[in-house]
């Protein structure tokens, strides 16, 4: 099924979606995989099992069901899978959303088997789901995050170059999977804008192929320019305080290194880490700034989108 939108059309698209699926083809040579659009009952079975494995919940009771993604093929929507050795090892779905009134692609969820991350499967993952976006027309994706994964931040934002543009606290309200180990389930909105000119030259880097991100700034900045919000202690706590040389052209927010084994070992401080976040982050995106990058010391740079002078 092709063509959900058609006012975008055109020569432009029709070019971009070509490279974009070259892009996605080397991004998975490199990951040593195959990605494919999963339909048959086999295959959406296994994808949900293998994402109830990830996210550690009971099987019969799955991130997403066989059933609902069944559905969701049927209805022309993304549910595709990587393969290694003819072996599930990550598996992606998404459905049709809107954001300011454009049809977009909502990325629900995309998980990569344990033994299989730091491969490069998420990254082709992704690509895939770039060109399959752009193939019907769609030039956005979007998807919730947690901030405090720093992970997931640094992936979104530097290496996708996609903006988080929104905060949504508890937006999945309590949640009993060992990921999320009955934190509140705050989430970033992040927008993938699929023709910018820095998500495709990141796309050629992320694939393997030449080009470059046009980033100007050093991901290795710590601490970066810009007014600091919230920082780590020594002690490993969140400290909330303005400081900085910035002039508040840009804001700076850290977060821990690895969150998941915070809330393993100090649940107490996770929480103090979620609320200070919340205060932070979601005060700048209530101001007008957007999430554009994140350095490699975990640091959340942002900025407010030109011609925005006040708040949402």
């Amino acid at each position: 099924m092709t063509g959900f939108l058609t006012s975008e059309r055109g020569g432009r698209l029709t070019e971009l979606a070509d490279s974009a699926e070259a892009t996605a083809r080397a991004a998975a040579q490199r990951a040593q995989v195959q990605v494919d659009l999963l339909r048959d009952l086999p295959e959406l079975q296994a994808a949900a099992d293998l994402l109830a494995w990830i996210w550690g919940t009971d099987s019969q009771k799955p991130p997403v069901s066989r059933d609902l993604l069944r559905a969701l093929t049927h209805a022309g929507n993304y549910v595709a899978g990587a393969s290694s050795a003819g072996r599930l090892v990550g598996a992606s779905v998404g459905f049709l959303g809107s954001h300011d009134h454009r049809v977009v692609l909502h990325s629900h969820i995309t998980g990569v088997a344990p033994h299989a991350q730091g491969q490069r499967v998420g990254s082709a993952l992704k690509q895939h789901q770039r060109a399959w976006s752009l193939r019907q027309g769609l030039t956005e994706i979007a998807w919730t995050f947690d901030p405090l994964v720093r992970r997931n931040g640094y992936f979104n934002l530097t290496k996708l170059r996609a903006r988080a543009v929104a905060y949504l606290p508890d937006f999945y309200g309590a949640m009993a999977d060992t990921i999320n180990a009955d934190d509140e389930s705050d989430r970033c909105l992040a927008l993938w804008s699929l023709a910018r000119p820095e998500v495709v030259a990141a796309a050629s880097e992320l694939s393997g192929s030449p080009g470059s991100s046009g980033r100007t700034r050093s991901v290795a900045d710590d601490p970066p320019p810009g007014t600091v919000l919230l920082a780590e202690r020594d002690d490993g706590r969140p400290v909330l305080k303005v400081g900085g040389d910035g002039d508040g052209t840009m804001l700076a927010v850290q977060v821990p290194a690895d969150i998941v084994a915070t809330r393993k070992q100090g649940p107490d401080v996770a929480v103090e880490w979620r609320h200070a976040l919340r205060q932070a982050l979601g005060g700048a995106f209530d101001a007008g700034y957007e999430a554009v990058e994140m350095t490699g010391g975990g640091w959340y740079l942002l900025e407010k989108p030109a011609g925005r002078a006040g708040g949402r």
